[in-house]
């Protein structure tokens, strides 16, 4: 395949330069990933072997520059990989996953290049560096550093074959996840069995059906088939039976099995972390952190519960009591059942539920309200083009403009699930935002990828009040991407520490407690008439529901990624037993035996969260105590927004975020307003 023939390779003739997906097909990505690599290789060797002294310009930042075809291309697989997904597509990943380790490691294991990096690194006090080029100089050292350059030969021989399995097996855990959910279905043909369900969710299920060429129902593993169902089927059984599924994905003792692959996985991040001179892969992965060690994480997560825990078991016996006057017997609430009865006493006592709420959240106007929330707060517009091509007919594709009608950056949305989506929801870059040596200014091109309840012949598509928060999360995140304002690619956007890069996604959730806020995007599908007021203030009232709970389950998590990440030797017990104990201190619910969390767990063992699940925590911290400026100011103020925009949206990682949090908000981020605004603490 010569260049002229790969679109990929191509100079990209389409709107803002955008990739061609709609002429990108998979034979094209391996021969793109494989260019890629020859022109970055040779690119470093230039680098290594320049005859001129070592300098910040021409070392440092002629790497940062470099490579810049096979970053595009990886950007452009992956993203596209988690969204839609097949069996070729995953065998092309375990190729390209193979080339690209091998790269990264021929290239962070060039000794004549770490050596002029180092000579760089080793004057930096007198180079009278700005910032932000102290931050590349820094960032920059420590990545090598941290890819074994620093370890003789024999040894960086063995690093590299353990980055590649790791490599391999990332990619192998997300793919047995996937196809294990897929398989599931859980059919049903007794329109009783059906009993507790809102007649939207059984008309999906019914088209679910109908595309699977089966009569009545279907549920899938799928987030708006699953959660539905746990929380509204009114049969006990089938509501034990979608759960135990749910909780076996990866755990099933055949091909799509997990744990084995757990294990690998933690001992070579373990055994990589000690070969660069740490106990423990935690303690090699937050040291550059806001939170810096393994010690400080658990003395988060401990404060959290002792804070949290007994409001909890409160909730628990509030929940198992209400249960219990229910059901007129004696019960013990099992997770299956805790969505159920919750949500039935969170009505009594607020007079809210999803589905009073649901008619009120269109998709369509949610998603034109969410972007005028941020018109409102920044000034920035988002125009639909549909000439943008996408990578699958429901994504939608959207200019961004500032106040000033500068173009800022290209925004996809991908809202509903599909059999080669992952589940959850992300953003991503496709391309980040830098500056190049001429200064000109290379906008981002960003997108939010989430698995919402599709439309049906009825009914538009409808969100829960999480669903909106979710959107609202992953919203955060692309603002952080569409308004980066930095010099380097590698300090742009979400580019930046783990335990501060959820800051700007859950700060924009606080606006769905807003009645201000309720009032402009909620209107009901049918009538448009505005949600009432009496709703609005029982959605406020009920948003800390349970909050003892689910700060519990989210401080579980945070303990099970650092018992697994704190492993300083090789593991090869019970997957099961280790999660068990890990979790013990959090739970609130009994134990299900023959279920596992691990085994799908993946934001540590596929994704870029080991060693830092807690951060989602930490963030709700920082998030609490910073949205009391635009409480105190007016959530809609717009110098609080630039404030927010300048000192931490626009900055990437040009400074540190210790410095960035402090700048906006003039303090030391403590867990004092979260606890406040959770009502634990007067």
């Amino acid at each position: 395949m010569t260049d002229k023939t790969n679109p990929l390779l191509e100079e990209y003739r389409t709107p803002r330069e955008t990739v061609p997906f709609d002429k990108c097909r998979n034979e094209h990505y391996i021969p793109a990933v494989d260019e890629g690599i020859r022109r970055w290789e040779n690119e470093v060797e230039a680098i290594a072997n320049s005859p001129q002294d070592a300098a910040f310009e021409n070392t440092v930042v002629a790497f940062e520059r470099s490579g810049s075809l096979l970053k595009t291309v990886s950007s452009v697989f992956f993203g596209v990989l988690g969204a839609e997904s097949n069996d070729e597509m995953m065998d092309i990943a375990q190729d390209i996953s193979a080339k690209l380790s091998d790269c990264r490691n021929n290239i962070y294991l060039n000794a004549r290049l770490f050596a002029r990096i180092k000579a760089v690194y080793d004057c930096r006090a007198s180079l009278n560096l700005t910032t932000e080029d102290s931050r590349l100089l820094q960032d920059t050292f420590d990545t090598f550093a941290d890819n074994g350059a620093g370890l003789v030969p024999e040894e960086q021989a063995h690093f590299r074959r353990l980055s590649a399995d790791l490599n391999r097996l990332m990619l192998a855990f997300d793919r047995n996840a996937l196809k294990d959910k897929n398989r599931y279905e859980l059919h049903i043909t007794d329109e009783k069995s059906l009993a507790g369900l809102p007649e939207n969710i059984r008309e999906a299920a019914a088209m679910e059906a109908k595309e699977r060429n089966r009569t009545g129902w279907v549920f899938t593993l799928s987030e708006p088939s699953y959660r539905p169902f746990i929380k509204y089927a009114d049969s006990r059984p089938l509501r034990e039976q979608i759960y135990r599924a749910r909780m076996n994905v990866g755990n099933c003792n055949d091909e799509t099995d997990n744990r084995n692959i757990i294990r690998q996985i933690v001992n070579i991040r373990t055994e990589m972390a000690r070969m660069l001179g740490y106990e423990n892969h935690a303690a090699y992965t937050l040291k550059d952190r806001m939170i810096k060690t393994p010690g400080q994480v658990y003395d988060l997560l401990y404060r959290l519960l002792e804070a949290y825990r007994p409001v909890a078991i409160n909730e628990y016996n509030a929940i198992r009591g209400f249960a219990e006057g229910m059901e007129k017997q004696k019960i013990d609430i099992m997770p299956w059942d805790w969505s159920y009865y919750s949500e039935k006493l969170k009505d009594i006592r607020f007079g809210v539920n999803d589905e009073m709420t649901r008619p009120y959240f269109e998709l369509e106007r949610a998603t034109r309200e969410i972007f005028g929330l941020a018109t409102r707060l920044y000034g920035i517009t988002f125009v639909k083009n549909g000439q943008i091509p996408v990578y699958h007919p429901e994504v939608e594709a959207y200019e961004v403009f500032d106040a000033d009608g500068r173009y800022l950056a290209v925004l996809y949305t991908d809202f509903f699930p599909r059999r080669g989506k992952q589940s959850g929801a992300w953003m991503n870059s496709l391309r980040p935002q830098y500056r190049d040596g001429e200064g000109v200014d290379h906008r981002p091109h960003v997108f939010i990828v989430m698995n919402f309840a599709r439309p049906t012949a009825t009914r538009p598509s409808l969100l829960t009040c999480d669903e909106m928060r979710t959107f609202m999360h992953e919203f955060g995140h692309a603002l952080h991407g569409i308004l980066s304002d930095v010099t380097y690619e590698s300090l742009s956007g979400t580019n930046v520490v783990q335990d501060f890069v959820e800051l700007p996604s859950q700060i924009m959730e606080n606006w769905m407690e807003e009645e201000s806020f309720l009032d402009l995007v909620a209107e009901h599908y049918l009538t448009r008439e505005k949600i009432p007021s009496t709703l609005v203030r029982s959605l406020i009232q009920s948003s800390r529901f349970n909050a003892g709970y689910m700060c519990c389950r989210q401080v579980g998590f945070g303990l099970l990624d650092m018992a697994w990440h704190t492993l300083s030797a090789p593991f090869d017990g019970s997957v099961a037993e280790f999660e068990a104990q890990a979790q013990a201190k959090a739970a609130v619910l009994p134990a299900v035996s023959g279920t596992l969390f691990s085994s799908d767990f993946g934001h540590i063992f596929s994704g870029g969260y080991a060693a830092g699940y807690y951060g989602y925590k930490w963030a709700e911290a920082l998030e609490a105590d910073a949205f009391s400026v635009f409480k105190s100011a007016g959530i809609f103020d717009r110098e609080a927004a630039a404030s927010f925009r300048k000192n931490i949206l626009s900055k990437g990682s040009a400074e540190s975020a210790e410095a960035l949090y402090r700048r906006f908000r003039g303090h030391d981020p403590t867990i004092d307003a979260l606890l406040i605004r959770d009502g634990i603490k007067k």
